[in-house]
């Protein structure tokens, strides 16, 4: 019985944080970590910056999903950010919940 509590914690715990580690692989995955960090600006903002930005806003799944498939430039200042029109839409709507959640 303890054997089997102490397994089910322990899946829980790993499920907590394996989503975490699998989110920031496929960041690495696409290259997002060359240009960005979770807590300070290197290139581009930090991903901490991003979700202050979006934060309180209906629609900002959908926007960041889109400004990452498409890239952009003006946003954060005179250096673009290039599209990834070969990442998934399910991939980038990941990649956009894990930013908006402050990369945790």
């Amino acid at each position: 019985m303890y054997r089997s509590i102490a397994c089910l914690l322990s899946m829980l715990v790993l499920g907590a944080v394996a989503p975490a580690h699998a989110t920031l692989a496929l960041a690495q995955k696409n290259a997002c970590t060359a240009c960005h960090a979770t807590d300070k600006k290197l290139v581009g903002p930090s991903y901490q910056e991003v979700a202050k930005k979006y934060a309180g806003q209906k629609d900002a799944a959908d926007k960041l999903k889109a400004s990452i498939k498409a890239g952009g430039s003006g946003k954060w200042g005179p250096v673009p950010m290039p599209a990834q029109p070969n990442l998934s839409d399910a991939d980038a709507a990941t990649l956009a919940s894990w930013i908006l959640s402050g990369a945790k």
